[in-house]
Parts: C-alpha cells; sequence; structure tokens
C-alpha cells in the first residue's frame, strides 16, 4: 500500500518570487528541547476514558518536545506534547505568555497532543475534569518548552521523507449490518457504523472510510550533519497503556534519539525525537480484515513502537538535506456552531442531571446527559487552524480528532506534495465526521464536547486548511486526479457514453471520465475513498484504486437517450452476508425513483429467498417471480468480482468475470420511458447493496462478447 500519488504541482508566479526572495533570506536555524511536563503531585485525573479516573503512578515520563526554526524573517515552534487533548483557552494562554517571553508571535506557535489515552487531564471531557492542580502546572511547562528551543537555535538543514507503514495502521470503525444497528445512549437505533464493530465478521459488512499508511518524517541537522530534532507524523489512534504513559509516541520519540544521537555531547543540546499525531479519528492499529492472529497477546507497545521505528530509520537514512529554506506559517479562527439539543432531548438530559446529583456520572447516558446540557449552555465555539511552511515541506493542523480521510483530503490538494497533518492541535474540539459519516451515527457522531461541532465542521476545517496552504506557497492547490492505468484505457477504449471512476473523496458528485459530462449524484449513505479493484491495472505507480461503499443508499444517474440496447460494466464487492436476508442487496437498477413497476431490469445478489451467492436478474416487480433468473456461480463475500448487463432488445445477458452467467429474455417495452438507472440500489429502495462498487462505465449498444472480454482484468 503506498499513499495517494497526485498531479506533478504547478508553481504559480507568487511562487517564483517567494522563491527569488529565500535567496536574500539568512540560512534557517533550528533548535530543539525535552521538557518533563510528569505532574509532581500524585494521583492526578487522567483523560480518555468514557467515566473519571485516576492514575497514582508514572510508568514513563510525560514530556513536551519542542521545535524551534528561524529564518532571519520569520519564526516558528513546532510543541508536540504527552496528552490525550488539550483546550484552545489554554493553549492561548500557553502561547501568549510565551510570545511575551520570546518575542515570537502567537499565532506562529503550534502546539499538539500525541492524544496518548494514559496522561494527565488537562481538559475536561465526557465523565473526566480537567485536573486543577495539573493545568496550571502544564502552562508553566509549555511557556518553558517554548523558551528553551528558542534558545537552542543554530544554524540548521531539513530534509523529508516518509514511507509505507501500512502493517502498522489499519481502520476500527466498521459499518453494521441493516438488520443489527444498536441504540444510542439516548435510546435511539442510530448506530449504524461504530469503533471496532469489526470483531465480528457476522455484525458488519466492511470498514467506513480508507486509512492513511503514510510515516512522514521532517528532520533537521546541523549544518556539520549532527541531528538536532525529527518530526514524525502517523495516522494510528494510540496503543493503549497502563497510566501514567506517553504510550507508542513516548517509546517512538526515545527510540529515534537512541537510534540517531545515542551520547551526550559537552555544550551540545541533546537530539530530539517526535512523533506527532496524524489523523486517526476512525484508526487503531488491529486489522479486523484479518482472522485474530495467534500471537495477538504476545503483540506489545514495545515491539508495535520498535516496528514503526524500524521503518522510520530506513527512510531516514535516504533524506537528502537543504540549508537555505525559508519559512512561512498562517492561522484562521473559524466560529463554529455546536449541535446542541432540542427541548426534548434537553428535557431529558435535566431529568437525568437531577438522578445524578453531585455525584460523578458512571453510565454512558448519564455521561451524555451532562454533555447535552453543556452544549446547550455553549451553543457555539472558535477552533484554530494552521498551516506552515518549511521550504518545500508542508505541516497543516487541524483542532480535533479527524478521520483518515480528512487528512487525505488535505494531503491530496495540498500544493506541496511533501505535506503532514496533525490533529488535535491548537484545541480539544472533539471528531469531525465527514458529513456522510453521521447518517451512520455511533461514538464519534453522538453530541458531546467529544463530538459537538457541526455537521458541517469538517468540509469548512478541511477547506480552511487547504486554503491556509495555499496562502503560505503562493501556490494554487493540487487537483486529486486518479491515474489512468490500462484498465481504465480499455474501458474508454470501447467508447462509453458515462465512466463513473468512483474515487470521489466526498458527496455528493460522481465525475464522468468519458467526456460526456453524465455526472451522477451519490445519495447520503455511502462512504468514500476505500479500496478499489485491480489498483496494478486500473491505476499507475503504485497509486491505489478508490472506490465508495454503499450502505443502504444509491449513486442516481440518468437514463436519458438509452433505448433497448445498452451495457453497463461494473465491479462489485458485497459485504453482506448472504444468509442475512431475503435478498443479499441489489446493485443495478433501471426504473422510476421510489417504485416498481413492469417495465423495469434489476440485477443484485441472492439471498435467503433463493439463489445465495448467485447473480439474479428480475425484470418487473417482485410479483412476477417467472422473471427472476439466476446464474450458477457463487459469488464470494468481500470479493472483487466484475459484471458486465447486456441489454439487446429482449435479450439480456449478464457475464461475471468475463463468462456468460445468465441469458435470458425479457420484453423491452417502454423501456426507454423509464428515466433513471440507480447504481447500489433497487429503484424502490428494497434490499440496496451493502458493499462498494466501482468503475461503472456505460455503453449505449449492445456490447458483443469479445469486447465484454476486454473489460474484465485476467
Amino acid at each position: 500500500m503506498k499513499p495517494h500519488r497526485l498531479s506533478p504541482i504547478v508553481l504559480a508566479p507568487a511562487a517564483f518570487l517567494m522563491l527569488g526572495a529565500s535567496l536574500c533570506r539568512a540560512e534557517l536555524r533550528a533548535g530543539a528541547v525535552v521538557v518533563d511536563v510528569t505532574p509532581p503531585n500524585l494521583p492526578v485525573l487522567v483523560n480518555g476514558s468514557m467515566v473519571s479516573r485516576t492514575a497514582d503512578q508514572v510508568k514513563t515520563p510525560i514530556n513536551a518536545r519542542a521545535i524551534a526554526l528561524d529564518d532571519g524573517s520569520e519564526r516558528i515552534t513546532i510543541v508536540v506534547v504527552d496528552s490525550c487533548m488539550m483546550p484552545r483557552p489554554l493553549l492561548d494562554e500557553v502561547k501568549k505568555l510565551a510570545a511575551d517571553r520570546v518575542g515570537i508571535a502567537a499565532d506562529r506557535i503550534l502546539i499538539a497532543a500525541t492524544h496518548t489515552h494514559s496522561a494527565p487531564s488537562s481538559m475536561a471531557c465526557l465523565g473526566t475534569n480537567a485536573d486543577p492542580e495539573y493545568v496550571p502546572f502544564l502552562r508553566g511547562k509549555l511557556v518553558e518548552a517554548i523558551e528553551a528551543a528558542a534558545a537552542n537555535l543554530e544554524p540548521a538543514r531539513v530534509g523529508w521523507a516518509s514511507i509505507d507503514a501500512a502493517e502498522y495502521t489499519a481502520l476500527r470503525r466498521w459499518i453494521r449490518r441493516p438488520d443489527r444497528i444498536e441504540e444510542d445512549p439516548f435510546g435511539n437505533p442510530t448506530v449504524r457504523a461504530n469503533m471496532h464493530a469489526g470483531r465480528n465478521w457476522d455484525d458488519v459488512i466492511g470498514e467506513s472510510g480508507p486509512e492513511d499508511p503514510e510515516l512522514s518524517l521532517i528532520s533537521l541537522q546541523s549544518i556539520d550533519g549532527r541531528p538536532i530534532a525529527v518530526l514524525a507524523n502517523f495516522s494510528m489512534h494510540y496503543f493503549g497503556d497502563q497510566a501514567l504513559s506517553a504510550d507508542y509516541f513516548g517509546l517512538f520519540s526515545n527510540g529515534l534519539r537512541h537510534e540517531l544521537s545515542p551520547e551526550t555531547i559537552d555544550g551540545v543540546p541533546p537530539f530530539v525525537g517526535m512523533m506527532s499525531h496524524g489523523c486517526s479519528g476512525d484508526i487503531w492499529r488491529r486489522d479486523y480484515t484479518q482472522p485474530i492472529p495467534s500471537a495477538e497477546e504476545d503483540f506489545t507497545i514495545e515491539t508495535y513502537a520498535n516496528g514503526l521505528l524500524g521503518l522510520a530509520i530506513e527512510a531516514y537514512h535516504g533524506i537528502e538535506y537543504n540549508s537555505d529554506a525559508d519559512l512561512s506559517m498562517a492561522e484562521a479562527r473559524i466560529p463554529l456552531n455546536y449541535r446542541v439539543p432540542d427541548k426534548q432531548r434537553l428535557e431529558w438530559a435535566q431529568r437525568v442531571a437531577a438522578e445524578i446529583g453531585d455525584r460523578l456520572p458512571e453510565t454512558a447516558t448519564e455521561v451524555y446527559a451532562l454533555e447535552q446540557m453543556i452544549l446547550h449552555e455553549r451553543e457555539s465555539t472558535e477552533v484554530v487552524v494552521q498551516a506552515l511552511r518549511i521550504g518545500d515541506m508542508a505541516i497543516a493542523t487541524t483542532p480535533t480528532e479527524t478521520y483518515a480521510l480528512t487528512g487525505l483530503k488535505i494531503k491530496a490538494h495540498s500544493p506541496l506534495e511533501q505535506t503532514m497533518v496533525l490533529d488535535l492541535t491548537n484545541g480539544g474540539d472533539g471528531y469531525i465526521p465527514p458529513p456522510e459519516q453521521h447518517r451512520l451515527g455511533g461514538y464519534n457522531t453522538w453530541p458531546a464536547r467529544s463530538a459537538g461541532l457541526e455537521v458541517q465542521a469538517e468540509p469548512k476545517i478541511t477547506e480552511t486548511a487547504i486554503q491556509l496552504l495555499e496562502r503560505v506557497t503562493g501556490t494554487p492547490r493540487r487537483a486529486a486526479r486518479q491515474s489512468r492505468g490500462p484498465g481504465a484505457e480499455a474501458v474508454l477504449a470501447l467508447k462509453p457514453v458515462a465512466y463513473w471512476r468512483m474515487d470521489e473523496m466526498a458527496a455528493p458528485w460522481a465525475a464522468d471520465s468519458s467526456g460526456h459530462h453524465r455526472e451522477a449524484l451519490y445519495e447520503d449513505g455511502v462512504v468514500y475513498y476505500l479500496e478499489g479493484p485491480r489498483s496494478d491495472v486500473f491505476c499507475t505507480d503504485g497509486e491505489f484504486n478508490r472506490a465508495p461503499h454503499f450502505a443502504g443508499e444509491r449513486m442516481a444517474a440518468s437514463a436519458a437517450g438509452l433505448g433497448d440496447q445498452y451495457s453497463i460494466s461494473m465491479w462489485i464487492w458485497n459485504g453482506m452476508p448472504v444468509d442475512g436476508r431475503e435478498v443479499a442487496g441489489w446493485f443495478l437498477s433501471r426504473g422510476r425513483d421510489f417504485r416498481l413497476d413492469v417495465f423495469g431490469d434489476h440485477l443484485g445478489v441472492g439471498g435467503t429467498s433463493g439463489h445465495a451467492g448467485r447473480l439474479i436478474f428480475l425484470h418487473g416487480g417482485d410479483d412476477d417471480v417467472g422473471q427472476l433468473v439466476a446464474g450458477e456461480t457463487e459469488i464470494e463475500r468481500w470479493t472483487w468480482n466484475h459484471v458486465l448487463y447486456v441489454r439487446d432488445g429482449e435479450t439480456v445477458r449478464v457475464y461475471l468475470n468475463g463468462s456468460l452467467e445468465i441469458e435470458t429474455s425479457a420484453s423491452a417495452e417502454r423501456l426507454t420511458d423509464l428515466p433513471r438507472l440507480f447504481i447500489g440500489g433497487r429503484c424502490d429502495n428494497r434490499f440496496n447493496w451493502e458493499g462498494r462498487i466501482d468503475e461503472v462505465s456505460l455503453f449505449d449498444r449492445a456490447l458483443a462478447a469479445d469486447e465484454a472480454g476486454q473489460l474484465t482484468v485476467d
């Protein structure tokens, strides 16, 4: 697996001016420091659980690690703290104090949490309050770190590396079957997707999004090659450790120092290794697509950190350095609303709160009842988004627990290919699922301080980050276009009237790659950018082919101009167990929205009512049982298969992976009156598809058998 590769960077005139100006700048200087922020007094409150907990011992030190940068015109400081999350008001105080002491502008300071769930609590969230003794202690220590990093400035050079670390990250949020929906803390059956649901394969239909496997590094050295600091970034939530602990972030950072600069040199600041938290709101280390390994109990936080460290060191040794990199940084503050409770929910919350009284909440229901009252009081907030550039490298930030897809969006559109994205930076504003994920529900959509921002928060924050990257680079964003491998070229050679590659990152439009501008429209129950079929054939240079996942809704396209001779080629991936319902799912339909009639055509995979796991074709409605025809080949769940549907007047042929699977006759009467094609469901929304579909192409003619073979990947 490799990170998404995109089109080359085109430099705008402003970028040339910036490059020219850099020749007049003083050389880059850098300094780094580690400051111990372990609480001096125990016990201490610990973040990261539904209800309150404390720790009375220290397993590993809790640290703040800082890098100061200065190019003679711009000064920037990056701080990464072993903390679950930190509130914006606290960090704003730190920045103001540091600005007064060091002389650096407050909006040139970036402060990020690693998101360890075993660190002292500096922010109230769910059932845990901020520790009243630790917060002022942390405030002072963060100012100290910023000041000390600036004191260590020396001439430096900088370089970048990245490596595929897919083995160390995976999706933890999975989509549940439509008949296995669970209740939320408010007593409503809304949980269509949730964390770790993939533990039981019988309950789920697949992952709810992509992962980001890129482990990236920004390395700083002295002019003579002595390591100063390495800032790493990776999208994996946290490993899980005994409190107090810096989790794998601390082990990785210490490992960098041991590998790259283990000895202390008199009069020289020690090397600083830093692991920052990438966009990991829906990410964890356990790959639920694979059976639980027999050695799972032997997989420790130490083996995880050491394995990731090994990849980082491999990438590090290939870094090339630049000593005249200039700096640029920009910040935006965005007002956002909370999803406040309506009157009915607020009254419910007040009743629950009255029963709790003065004690701490003990259940999820009690926790979320109290959260409704807090959101009702606050109503809105302000969040901070930043972007900075170090030469031809960029960093963007979000103040939230951000899904991997959001990080991929920012990287894909960043003007610079070498871009890392840090989340939970400059604040701790909770999960921001992409809007389509709210439809699926689950823990990270339930309104609370941990997930309370408005539904459109994700696109607003994402767009702001991309705009800031454009500002600091003086270069327009890149277009995220999927490359065309031989499989895509083979489709286009057959001259389709529409070709939906379905590589979108967001709703609602599916682009037509045929040039005929027959864009299609996704409905709400679709999620985006998962792994599609045969990346080696449909894309080039190791890029992933991407596909949407349908969770009960469809993609609608116009059937205008189609007569009774047409063909549809597509790749399907069924996530629904075939013994789960009458029909595993309909994935192609032509007809009128919201109804069946005697003229429509429908293609799907059979379930408990017959033909389980095999292709089924139905002309007309469910009462027309004599018109249902089935194939003979069983389609394995969670595998990609190619289907070609051919309408040649009253003859219907369906090919599966290049072989003729169904051939039958069906009336062609009034086909031209049916205005819609539906991909991922039937016109009446009954037993819609639960799985992925990709590379859909539409032809205004009946393809011949030899042409069908050209669409199948060997």
